[in-house]
Order: structure tokens, then sequence, then C-alpha cells
């Protein structure tokens, strides 16, 4: 499906969620950048709180753009594990990549928030919106650990 721009796409996306209109128990993550501005008019549109997620890739050396995993606040880390092994990608290196992210994910949450604390999501229900996945790495990290397994590309 094609969108005018983000900001359709949000408004779009919001009138599918309406149940979740006005709800107190109900958050908008976006991931920035292209998150940002889906998840402000679904958020706009249901009357709900929004904040940010950041997720780092973690890019091959030589390829930064090819994802090897995914770094988010509390030092949580995948790894695609079947692409390290083909890629023979020791864990020194890996680790190295994921040593510098703990930094850059704190500037850019203080960044997009401004300063202001996270909401708190313990109990909520949490609607994450992005503008589309690419790999997939960064995604794996809001599946609880038994449902990574089950995760399928389309």
């Amino acid at each position: 499906m094609l969108f005018q721009d983000r900001f359709e796409a949000g408004r779009l996306l919001a009138a599918k969620l309406s149940r979740f209109a006005n709800r107190p128990d109900v958050v908008v993550l976006a991931l920035p950048r292209g998150g940002v501005p889906v998840g402000f008019e679904v958020a706009k549109a249901l009357n709900v709180p929004l904040d940010v997620f950041v997720v780092r890739k973690l890019g091959l050396p030589g390829n930064e753009e090819f994802a090897i995993g995914a770094f988010a606040s509390g030092g949580i880390r995948v790894l695609n594990e079947d692409v390290v092994q083909a890629l023979g990608i020791p864990p020194e290196v890996s680790d190295a990549i994921a040593a510098k992210e703990p930094r850059e994910l704190e500037r850019r949450e203080h960044e997009y928030r401004d300063g202001r604390p996270p909401i708190d999501v313990r109990g909520r229900t949490v609607i994450l919106v992005d503008d589309g996945l690419a790999t997939g790495s960064s995604m794996q990290l809001l599946l609880w650990p038994s449902d990574r397994n089950n995760l399928r590309k389309s």
C-alpha cells in the first residue's frame, strides 16, 4: 500500500486502531526517525501519550547498513546469529560494534525527549509504530524471549 506521506499513513493506521482511543492504559511508542510522524498521528487521533523507543542497528563493519543485530535501552542486544555465524564474525567484533551504542542511544533518547523521562509502559497496552522493516533486527528486541524464535520475515 502506498501513502502520500508518513502523516497520512499514521492517520489511516489510527482509524484501524480506534478501539484504543481515549484509553488511559494505552501509549504509542514510535521508532525514530520515520516512525515518529506516523506515531504522532496515531497518538493524536487516539488521544493517548506518545514516546519514542530508540533502537540502534548494529551494522556489519565495512557495510554498516547491513544489520547483524540491534541495540536498545537497558543494554538489550540482539544478534542475528545466523548472519554472524555465516559471516564468521567473532564475538569480540560484535562486542566492539555494540560498545559504542549505549552513549549514542542515550544521546538520542535525551534529544528526542527534550530531557523528559520515558513514559512508564508497565501494565499498559503499547502500540509500537515504525515506518517499515528492513531486516527485522530491531523488531526482535520487542518480542518476548519465547516469541523470538517465532519471528518470520515476509
